[in-house]
């Protein structure tokens, strides 16, 4: 993967703006540490980090093809189809990136090029006639681009901290990004951001830029469809789907390892990335992570009925891969809340991130591309709440049902539109959603569950590991996210996909005869966290202090005493407060990293 960037100005010659350039390039470099380039005009600069993945010889960018220069980040999983039938037109390529079959597409199709790809991207291609700039991103969001606009100066970029040295662009934080910040994060409202000034070009999205004017359109969505494969069908169709995803993501010229937790998902893909190893004369090596003493503090729960380390080494012996298991300190995943804040440009997902950070960083010593297996629950109703009725039902976000636990560390009366900001983003989702008249109830209601769950949810782990693993200059890629494997899931049949009652009960019934039964229908179970009262402790010392600041902007926004009182008593808070993995440890730990944001940003609050 890489970091792109790009400034287009009417009234600054860009030329003259070499420090914010380097600074941009700076910012970017952990995305692409291999190499960097640029490409300065007057009117326009485009600027690139790469991590060579594929023709690691070749493929500098900015790229040039006649009129058109583009910077890209991504990598696309049917390059060969795309280059093949750009081939029987008559173009000819001189290297085997994807970035240079990217480019040459959209020389032949313009924005409908997008269609045609299946990978994972954001990319801006600039038109030196026209003086026009067209940006693009993948149908999933897996790949982050953000964008802003200040009078005539246009800049995108891979990273929000990328456009805070942009002439012009702030850091102000308005209403909406307090809203953004303590009534729906560590989520997100897609476009939105917690800068006024920034936003995001959403997944599928496409944009022309010119002149001060803007266009944002999207080349896909998901529709409803009649679904006529039966059980049987669908479970050979969701078998070869998945199967040719992962295999389709393992191509790369430089070393590739894979994710294995011990649960169904990483051990699909490690038991398809073993296989295809082996076809090669290779052994696959295989990576996990835990805590120090986590077996001793593990505490079981409905959420969370065993752990990982159970079934790693079985999944593993199993297929045949040389295993790792990363075993991070408690007090460096404490310590790294500060760096995953500032990776993210914003308040995060708390240690979920900073383990991350660190396991990706172990991981990158050895290798450079990884696979993992996020998003399976989203798209194949892996969570408990499309299984629960007394929640699935319920007219809210399943994973955040209600804001009180937000209000009570809030200070009386800040953000008192706070409930109908989050409702109004739950009702706003729900218009996107397609339907068929002949619908059940519960079949509306399982799509409604899939669109909630694939802009929120997922898109809160997409960022979480994108940003995560390219602090680490790891790529990671997610066959989960393949678009085809979506749509088809999205129009299957709840009984179908339920198989006998189970979550993700079709991808379990469609790999039960490549894996160990006790892995196929192993009880899921979340991303390991720390139950280590260590880790609560720093983190409650840490806050202690950002508390003790009368001079930061927080002050004036939570409530230090309740604060204090979920310090002193970790039990007393009666629900997450998103989802199965943010209880009081990360609770505290995300007021932490709004303070560490405020601060390391400078931001200027406006509300």
């Amino acid at each position: 993967m890489c970091g792109i960037a790009g400034i287009l100005s009417d009234s600054i010659d860009l030329r003259n703006e070499k420090e914010s350039i380097f600074k941009i390039s700076r910012s970017l470099k952990m995305r692409g540490p291999d190499a960097k380039g640029e490409y300065v005009l007057p009117d326009a600069a485009l600027i690139h980090r790469r991590l060579a993945v594929i023709d690691v010889e070749n493929g500098a960018q900015p790229m040039r093809f006649g009129k058109y220069t583009i910077v890209y980040n991504g990598e696309l999983y049917n390059t060969a189809e795309v280059r093949h039938e750009l081939e029987s037109l008559g173009y000819e390529f001189d290297t085997d990136c994807d970035t240079e079959v990217v480019l040459k597409a959209f020389h032949m199709w313009h924005e409908r090029s997008a269609e045609k790809f299946n990978g994972i991207f954001a990319y801006g291609i600039y038109n030196e006639e026209s003086k026009e700039l067209f940006l693009c991103r993948d149908r999933i969001g897996v790949k982050p681009l953000y964008y802003a606009l200040v009078g005539d100066t246009f800049a995108f970029s891979s990273r929000m901290e990328s456009l805070l040295y942009v002439r012009g662009v702030r850091p102000v934080c308005t209403r909406e990004g307090l809203n953004e910040i303590f009534m729906l994060g560590p989520a997100k409202t897609i476009g939105k951001t917690v800068f006024s000034q920034i936003r995001e070009l959403p997944p599928a999205g496409f944009m022309y830029y010119s002149h001060g004017k803007m266009s944002v359109k999207k080349y896909w969505e998901l529709k409803a469809e009649p679904f006529y494969d039966d059980s049987s069908e669908a479970q050979e169709h969701t078998h070869y789907l998945v199967t040719d995803a992962i295999r389709r993501q393992l191509v790369s010229d430089v070393p590739l390892c894979t994710f294995l937790s011990g649960g169904l998902d990483s051990s699909i893909i490690s038991k398809v990335a073993s296989d295809y190893f082996k076809d090669g004369g290779k052994v696959l090596s295989t990576y996990s992570v835990d805590y120090v003493d986590n077996d001793k503090y593990f505490e079981s729960s409905r959420f969370q009925p065993n752990k990982d380390s159970d079934y790693i080494n079985l999944i593993s012996d199993y297929i045949g891969s040389e295993h790792k298991n990363v075993v991070l300190g408690n007090e460096a995943v404490a310590e790294a809340l500060i760096e995953a804040a500032q990776a993210r440009t914003a308040p995060g997902f708390t240690d979920v991130d900073s383990s991350l950070l660190l396991f990706c960083r172990e991981v990158k010593k050895d290798y450079t591309v990884c696979l993992s297996g996020e998003c399976a629950d989203e798209i194949f109703g892996g969570y408990p709440w499309y299984h629960r009725s007394e929640i699935l039902f319920e007219d809210t976000f399943p994973w955040s049902r209600s804001t009180d636990v937000r209000r009570s560390i809030l200070k009386e009366g800040f953000l008192p539109e706070g409930e109908d900001y989050a409702r109004s983003a739950y009702l706003d989702t729900l218009k996107e959603v397609s339907t068929l008249d002949s619908d059940t109830k519960l079949e509306k209601r399982m799509r409604e569950m899939f669109v909630l769950n694939m802009n929120w949810f997922m898109q809160t782990l997409l960022v979480r590991k994108d940003v995560m693993s390219m602090e680490a200059s790891l790529e990671v890629r997610v066959p989960f996210c393949d678009w085809r494997l979506v749509e088809y899931a999205y129009n299957m049949p709840w009984s179908i996909k339920a198989y006998d009652g189970r979550e993700k009960g079709i991808l379990r019934k469609s790999f039960e005869n490549e894996l160990p039964e006790i892995i196929t229908w192993r009880k899921k179970s979340p991303y390991p966290k720390t139950f280590n009262p260590v880790y609560l402790r720093e983190v409650c010392s840490m806050l202690e202090i950002a508390l003790a600041d009368k001079s930061s902007p927080l002050w004036e926004m939570v409530n230090a005493e309740k604060i204090r009182c979920l310090m002193a008593e970790p039990e007393s808070m009666s629900e997450p407060w998103y989802g199965q993995l943010m209880r009081t440890p990360q609770v505290l730990a995300y007021v932490l990293q709004i303070y560490v944001w405020a601060r390391k940003y400078n931001v200027e609050f406006d509300y």
